[in-house]
């Protein structure tokens, strides 16, 4: 990948090499995770295993991606990210092989589970190599660039999982993972050859990892088998329980030992604690919308899936085109504006769909609305990523983005599983219209959140007080 010369100019040849590794490793991920759903009905006529199979080839994948990002991060804080990550994306890559060579629908949803288990390592870590690399303008151009080419991953990834499908088979979703793990390669090796050895203070906190670990496993267990099972479940009841109790405990491991895992200062930071909140509000919102629209253009419009897909393409291929851009704005007005008027935009997209007379016409109630959202969400997503890690120390970027990831990811699961009963079991046009005012009252929760609360740094174009100039990473950028 060669990036456009008026992006880099300013770049030194470590920074471009840190945005390669970090573009790749983010889009293995996201190539795998979203192409795998238009692979399913191919896995389970080959394999056999029924929905409960090719629900868990799912759902097992994201558990274990969910459950341990947070533990992850903090590891890659503490031992180099280049040296956790370059672990991650080899992990990753085998089982990617052993899904593609599956044999039987037991060894797939067993290799999902472990690619998850990798997926948690190098999604932080990936993020946390830019953070630590550049700071002012230039961390900006790098977040707009990171934005820009993982939208263009995941607009990509449809196209490859249903040409994966329809023209060879279904084992060429996973892979094709190797191409990207073998292009980014020989840059990974180099980040963490130069960088210097880890030089982790005081213990490990294992005790709060596993509290994390069982915290959001649980509330992710739930809310995925809450889908299937109904809120009454026991299975569903015990798993929300003893999530929450486990963070509860993780939260008073946190302010009692000596060498937390997540710092809860991080939170006494305005744009941190801000940045997370609104991050919840506006992917939840983003997750039950694109829920609930993706499947009113097929049941209700009679769109096929690919179809509906190309509907919904103008809203990502905003962001490949206009995040760099916003990036850049946000760096020299600061993140307030964008990060409130990107989702005040976003929510009156939602409603003016909610707010259409039935029958809907795609080309006339739908896509003006689609590309006024793609507007607004890629003048919200770059400044958001720069003002919730910007807010962070170098050091602790690992676990700033495990965080932003985790809370983005459990906030897109309970929307989802609530959409159901948002829209009153039946997706007909009442139901349509009460999921998009119910995703632009979350848009414009995060809008309001931002506007009020989020501070624009004194001078945006000025490096983070106490950064040290962006040359390397004593944890895993340097040489």
């Amino acid at each position: 990948m060669t990036l456009p010369e008026a992006e880099s100019a300013a770049m030194t040849p470590l920074q471009r090499r840190v945005l390669f590794v970090a573009v790749l490793s983010s889009c293995l991920v996201i190539l795998d995770s979203s192409a795998v759903n238009l692979a399913l009905p191919a896995m389970g006529r080959e394999l056999g295993g029924g929905l409960v199979f090719q629900q868990w080839v799912v759902d097992g994948y994201l558990l274990t991606l969910g459950a341990l990002i947070l533990a992850a991060g903090s590891v890659a804080d503490r031992y180099g990210r280049a040296r956790v990550l370059e672990i991650g994306v080899v992990a990753f890559t085998v089982m990617s092989v052993v899904c593609g060579l599956a044999w039987n629908e037991w060894v797939l949803v067993v290799a999902r589970v472990l690619q998850g288990t990798a997926a948690a390592v190098v999604t932080p870590s990936a993020l946390a190599l830019i953070m630590a690399s550049a700071s002012g303008t230039i961390r900006a151009r790098m977040i707009g660039l990171w934005t820009a080419w993982t939208s263009a991953a995941a607009v990509a990834a449809p196209f490859v999982g249903g040409a994966a499908v329809d023209l060879a088979t279904w084992r060429l979703v996973f892979l094709v993972n190797v191409i990207p793990a073998a292009l980014m390669w020989r840059p990974l090796v180099a980040l963490r050859r130069g960088a210097p050895p880890p030089t982790p203070e005081g213990r490990l906190d294992v005790l709060g990892a596993v509290l994390g670990v069982v915290s959001l496993g649980g509330l992710v267990l739930g809310l995925i088998e809450q889908g299937a099972r109904g809120w009454n479940d026991p299975l569903v009841v015990g798993c929300l329980v003893v999530g929450v109790a486990a963070g509860a405990g993780f939260v008073v491991r946190q302010r009692t030992t000596a060498f937390p895992m997540l710092p809860l200062a991080l939170f006494r930071e305005r744009n941190f604690a801000a940045g997370n909140v609104s991050t919840l509000w506006a992917y939840g919102a983003l997750g039950m919308g694109f829920f609930v629209l993706g499947l009113y253009l097929q049941q209700r419009m009679g769109l096929h899936a690919f179809e509906a897909g190309l509907g919904l393409l103008p809203a990502t291929l905003s962001l490949l085109f206009l995040s760099p851009t916003a990036a850049r704005v946000g760096a020299r007005i600061g993140p307030r504006v964008p990060m409130a008027l990107g989702p005040a935009i976003g929510a009156l997209a939602y409603a003016w769909m909610a707010l259409e007379t039935p029958p809907l016409d795609y080309w006339r109630d739908i896509l003006g609305p689609v590309i006024l959202f793609g507007l607004g969400l890629s003048i919200m997503v770059a400044p958001l990523t720069a003002a919730v890690l910007g807010a962070v120390p170098v050091e602790s970027s690992g676990i700033g983005s495990a965080v932003n990831n985790a809370v983005a990811r459990v906030a897109s699961l309970v929307c989802i599983a609530a959409a159901g009963g948002i829209m009153g079991g039946a997706l007909d046009d009442a139901g349509f219209r009460r999921g998009m005012l119910a995703a632009a009252g979350l848009l414009a929760a995060s809008a309001l959140c931002s506007a009020v609360w989020i501070r624009n740094p004194k001078s945006p174009l000025e490096p983070i007080p106490g950064e040290a100039p962006a040359v390397g990473d004593e944890s895993g950028t340097g040489g």
